[in-house]
């Protein structure tokens, strides 16, 4: 495949950043170079910035019938489209075609979920205390956004962020993952052929720090979104506090799985491998910590290895691959770093552990029993193929370490008790909790986090508000 280059989307028009800047973008699963794209910089933010302020202006006027209508026509240019961009994903982030044609098709999914609720951005009639007065509340459009999405899923972070705006009558600039480049502009040329006006969706890759600290606080910018790492998130939500910008942070995790002595333990083990090592494990909301009651440890791990030895490690472009790259080599290095640092710490490395000889940043599925609280993976997310068993005595055990961490994005459970199953979700302190099945991340749920992982929701129908201004207008006769 000759590699592709992908350009700036501003103002309607596909351009070169403004000083002939470049970067090339790497396959993971062989350290080739399949493209490059257009860097931008302090002049072609101000471009995104201006044309931004003009495509809301005109956005806003839109009926929300009409938005959702061309809402609704790039959905299904991204399906008519899905192999194609399944395999671009797959190239530039590593994923198995099957996941990367699921995110196409999830993305689809959320952009009609946000075209039905953008006819749905109801107001409010309030009762007056005096005769021939009229009290109205009612949602306006906040402004432009400025969003950052990152690269572990380059089209499904994006979309969320890019149709809640749109739904809302916003426009938007995303600065969009530098790793992933042609996925996401993918999604920004579906909108395109959708017909959404030119200025209403830009698209720019670059710096993170320099397009976040021209972006935020740029006067005509109204709203933050952000998807990436507790560190930077909390460096983004400061500045943005600096210039009262609303903010939605969706943050790191270290998601507790607990597994009670009840639970069904072939099918918990065999859901959890899925879902542990789905994008390599480079998932917010990956299972982390997994906490097995004693009477069923022994049990839980043999079933747990035996799944994860059963997967197919290779490029997602085969179709018997079910674990692909690691999206960097950087990431390699980290997951490496980990796995020293628990095994030094006295873990024992049961499956996996090292990386795999050939071209490529792949690392082995690896399962961890033993690792000490202290250990570097019990208390860092490690966004990647690692999975951490240990054992519990009782249930008050379990919340403790569940609870134990600064994060709370996600948390799993397993139990066939319905009393076990509601004091759990109750106890542990996260913003989803998912029993005895994967049930997160469907457009009409809400998603985000609580503690260091981050505050608002990028799904369900909490999602839009956070692009809606509240304005009360109070009318009496003349």
């Amino acid at each position: 495949m000759s590699a592709v280059h992908t350009n700036l989307f501003i103002n309607g028009a596909w351009i070169g950043s403004a000083a002939g800047r470049t970067f090339p973008v790497i396959d993971p699963a062989s350290g080739h170079i399949v493209g490059t794209a257009s860097h931008a910089e302090p002049a072609d933010l101000e471009k995104a910035v201006a044309a931004a302020d003009t495509g809301f202006q005109i956005w806003r006027t839109v009926s929300a019938f009409e938005r959702s209508r061309q809402m609704r026509a790039a959905a299904n240019r991204l399906r008519e489209q899905v192999d194609s961009i399944a395999r671009t994903l797959t190239l530039e982030e590593g994923k198995p075609l099957v996941e990367a044609r699921a995110e196409v098709m999830g993305a689809a999914d959320v952009i009609d979920w946000f075209a039905e609720e953008a006819r749905r951005t109801y107001g409010t009639v309030i009762p007056a205390r005096a005769e021939g007065v009229y009290q109205l509340l009612l949602k306006e459009p906040v402004g432009p956004v400025a969003a950052f999405s990152p690269w572990n899923f380059p089209i499904s972070l994006s979309v969320r962020k890019v149709a809640a705006a749109l739904a809302a009558g916003c426009s938007i600039i995303l600065k969009g993952p530098e790793e992933a480049p042609a996925s996401c502009a993918a999604l920004f040329r579906a909108f395109e052929e959708a017909g959404v006006p030119a200025g209403v969706v830009n698209l720019v890759f670059g710096s993170p720090a320099q397009i976040s600290e021209y972006l935020i606080p740029h006067p005509v910018i109204r709203k933050i979104s952000f998807t990436g790492s507790t560190a930077v998130g909390k460096q983004l939500a400061a500045l943005a506090g600096l210039h009262m910008k609303r903010v939605t942070m969706e943050l790191g995790g270290h998601a507790p799985v607990i597994v009670f002595e009840d639970a069904d333990v072939e099918a918990a083990a065999t859901s959890l491998v899925a879902l542990k090592f789905r994008n390599a494990g480079q998932v917010c909301w990956a299972p982390t910590r997994f906490l097995v009651q004693r009477d069923i440890y022994g049990r839980f791990v043999d079933r747990f290895l035996a799944g994860t030895q059963a997967l197919r490690l290779g490029s997602g472009l085969d179709p018997a691959t079910t674990m692909g790259p690691l999206a960097h080599e950087r990431r390699v290095a980290a997951v490496g770093g980990l796995i020293a640092d628990a095994v030094e710490k006295g873990a024992e490395v049961r499956v996996g552990g090292h990386t795999v000889s050939g071209p490529g940043y792949f690392f082995a599925p690896t399962v961890l029993t033993g690792a000490p609280r202290d250990a570097r993976v019990m208390n860092e997310e490690p966004f990647g193929p690692i999975a951490t068993i240990v054992p519990f005595a009782d249930f008050d055990a379990a919340v403790r370490e569940s609870n134990r961490l600064p994060y709370g994005l996600a948390a799993f459970a397993y139990t066939k008790s319905a009393k076990t199953a509601n004091l759990i979700a109750a106890a542990v302190e996260s913003g989803m909790v998912s029993i005895n099945h994967f049930g997160l991340a469907l457009p009409e749920l809400p998603f985000g986090g609580i503690k260091d992982s981050g505050y608002g929701s990028e799904g369900g129908p909490e999602a839009i508000e956070s692009y809606l201004a509240t304005k009360f207008v109070s009318q009496a006769g003349i």
